[in-house]
């Protein structure tokens, strides 16, 4: 008889994972992967784009880590990561090298494009800190439904890319940490007032990297992209279940990341 198993941060249950390259237009190859729902096909389809590389951001940052892990089984959501270019994650290492959000428009759109021409149904594209900026700027295909943005500075992008999205009409939400280093609640409306459709949701008591808040998260994510999936998401599972090595990973979401200054916009 199978015992309930409580789901931790480096809970991995079941789902298809393949890694894979993504190739950008101008020539590089991206390191990423995607993860699939075991037995079913996705309701649903999150490409994350991750925080500042040169601060410890990548495709394994702990939100979106645990949104690999476990979306697939609980939500029925495909999750697509990758690397931007000179990202390096346990995965391997992208080609290229960081352009200040320039360069990695060819990043958001060879994810887009792969998730589109996989046949990935329902794409939403999740954003957190220079990520956020990144779906900004360049992810506001004819492919993409909406976006979710986790702790988002408004460093890189500009008030023409804000006045696109409310032009698009597409469903975009912010999350914003209270305790955030670089935009709290309060401004964070008023900056997205511009996009009439923009949803600001305040998280109390977090803070940017979302510490001890990521199932808060994945819930508020799977409530947007996949309505019809009951939360909150399970806390126990019934059935296989690993668990990751994330040791790797200490200095990366802390430390390292925590007190780091984002560079200026260039």
């Amino acid at each position: 008889m199978s015992v309930m198993a409580a789901i931790r941060g480096n809970s991995v249950l079941p789902a298809r994972r393949e890694a894979l390259t993504l190739h950008t237009a101008d020539g590089l190859e991206l390191v990423g992967e995607v993860a699939l729902p075991l037995d079913r096909q996705p309701v649903a389809t999150i490409v994350c784009i991750h925080p500042l590389p040169t601060h410890g951001g990548m495709m394994d940052s702990h939100v979106y880590r645990k949104a690999a892990f476990r979306l697939p089984a609980l939500a029925g959501l495909a999750v697509l990561r990758f690397n931007t270019r000179g990202t390096s994650s346990m995965q391997g290492t992208s080609e290229g090298e960081f352009d200040h959000a320039q360069g990695e428009a060819y990043d958001v759109a060879a994810a887009i494009e792969y998730a589109e021409f996989s046949d990935l149904p329902n794409i939403w594209l999740i954003g957190w800190s220079f990520g956020t900026d990144l779906v900004l700027m360049h992810g506001n295909d004819p492919a993409v439904k909406g976006a979710i943005l986790l702790s988002p500075p408004l460093r890189f992008s500009a008030e023409e890319h804000l006045q696109e999205w409310r032009d698009s009409g597409k469903p975009l939400t912010a999350l914003v940490p209270e305790n955030d280093d670089y935009l709290q609640p309060a401004e964070a409306k008023e900056r997205f007032a511009t996009v009439s459709q923009a949803e600001v949701v305040g998280v109390d008591g977090a803070k940017h990297l979302w510490v001890g808040n990521a199932e808060r998260v994945l819930n508020e994510i799977v409530t947007r992209v996949a309505p019809e999936v009951d939360v909150p998401l399970a806390t126990e599972w019934d059935g296989d279940m690993e668990t990751a090595d994330t040791s790797a990973y200490a200095n990366r979401t802390g430390a390292v990341f925590k007190d780091a200054p984002m560079p200026k916009a260039e």
